[in-house]
């Protein structure tokens, strides 16, 4: 269920991590932190969010691979890469 859902959005670097939440009530977000990039932080964050069955996260796929992807997928979290070249953009805006 939707209203279940925590989601969860990355901006993956080398050495961090920003992280932005929001559940699937639409109301209840919180503002970005920044956590390191090491599984052990990343194991913080996934307990910190709750059961890992409703978290799903997403982040660009960019030089840093898919070893957070791998992470997250072995601690229960459905997880998105997404393709910068297949995001949507507003021409208005571009």
């Amino acid at each position: 269920m939707i209203q279940d859902t925590i989601f969860v959005g990355l901006d993956v670097h080398k050495h961090s991590i920003a992280v932005a939440v929001a559940n699937g009530h639409g109301g209840d977000s919180r503002p970005p932190g920044v956590i390191p990039s090491r599984p052990q932080a990343v194991r913080d964050l996934v307990r910190r969010l709750g059961p890992p069955q409703r978290i799903t996260a997403c982040y660009e796929a960019g030089p840093c691979g898919y070893t957070l992807y791998r992470h997250l997928t072995r601690l229960g979290v459905h997880c998105l890469v997404v393709a910068p070249s297949l995001v949507p953009a507003n021409p208005a805006i571009a």
